[in-house]
């Protein structure tokens, strides 16, 4: 190994424990995060984007800090605050131009329960306003904090606070609804056919050469071949080890806590269709029954019979939840990223 080699095995060594140092802070934050994210954001797919954003833009920006956050709390929101509002200049979205309502109910799926209902409600709204209007009216109606908390988190006075609140409340009306569209699922159900079969050859073949395949907040590998031997093997044949691992064997990257009840069945996928899009959902055997442990979300090739890019949320247990609580179905969290091989 050159001297060179040796030194990035150092760096990597030391980033690795620094980022878990950062996250044993952090880390019990992220379901606030993930509150907060959601309601600034459209989707549960962009809340979680932001909340990996936001943890990384934070590792980043702490190193620099003359001093630690006295309230990491609300320094983690004013983060993601930030990032929210830049990413939405970004896009060149107009303040009084509506934008598209969060989320929207698949009329051909499951029925959402009355708590969804009043959620949406307040995010249909909420994506009418400007942006830092949108994160005053989170952080006081929905959060409860105080006009010097708000300030501080969005970098301004509260005399702007207030001007916000007043401004986004006075706009609040009912939104302008665009249709959604149902991507075509023939590539799909091919995959989940391949999937249950155990067929790796076929999955892959489903990939585009150059396909990405992430494992969102974990990692990202790219082409066809790569991720056959990684994510959809792991996807494959995971539970096995997440069995051996609940009688008491070890294998880096699953923790015990979430491994217990796991049989050693390979799990199934199902294609459901919920808000406008289809889902890949990985059904788990457990001791007292079956439940969805992985979700998946896939962009097709021009053509629509190949797989650009899947994104498999295993490592995100709120979105599993509320996907899976909208969709009636059961589910088992399987923590995050952080938590592998922890005891």
């Amino acid at each position: 190994m050159t001297e060179q080699a040796r030194s990035a095995s150092a760096l990597s060594e030391t980033v690795t424990q620094s980022w878990r140092c950062f996250l044993e802070t952090y880390e019990p934050l992220r379901p606030v995060l993930y509150r907060y994210c959601r309601y600034l954001s459209r989707s549960p797919w962009d809340a979680e984007d932001l909340v990996q954003d936001t943890l990384a833009r934070a590792f980043a920006t702490l190193a620099g800090l003359s001093e630690p956050p006295a309230d990491p709390r609300a320094w983690l929101l004013r983060v993601a605050s930030n990032l929210w509002i830049d990413q939405v200049r970004r896009r060149a979205v107009r303040p009084e131009t509506p934008v598209a309502a969060p989320d929207q109910p698949d009329p051909r799926g499951a029925q959402a329960p009355a708590a969804r209902d009043t959620r949406e409600a307040a995010g249909t709204l909420l994506v009418q306003l400007a942006p830092q209007e949108r994160a005053a009216v989170v952080l006081k109606d929905v959060f409860e904090l105080g006009l010097e908390e708000i300030a501080a988190i969005l970098s301004t006075t509260t005399g702007a606070v207030k001007a916000a609140l007043h401004r986004g409340r006075d706009k609040l009306a009912d939104p302008d609804l665009e249709a959604t569209r149902m991507p075509a699922s023939g590539a799909l159900d091919a995959f989940c056919d391949a999937f249950n079969a155990r067929d790796l050859d076929r999955l892959t073949a489903l990939l585009l050469d150059h396909a990405s395949v992430e494992v969102v907040g974990a990692t990202t590998i790219y082409g066809a071949k790569h991720a056959r031997s990684t994510v959809l093997t792991g996807m494959l044949f995971g539970s096995e080890r997440m069995a051996s691992v609940a009688d008491g064997g070890t294998c880096d990257g699953i923790d015990p806590r979430f491994a217990q009840g796991v049989l050693p069945v390979p799990p199934r996928l199902e294609l459901r269709a919920h808000r406008g899009e289809h889902l890949l959902l990985s059904w788990y055997a457990h001791r007292d029954g079956e439940f969805v442990r992985g979700v998946s979300r896939v962009e097709l090739s021009a053509e629509g019979d190949r797989i650009a890019r899947l994104r498999n949320y295993y490592y995100t247990p709120e979105v599993i939840a509320e996907l899976c609580d909208e969709l009636g179905l059961p589910h088992r969290s399987n923590g995050t990223f952080r938590a592998r091989g922890a005891a």
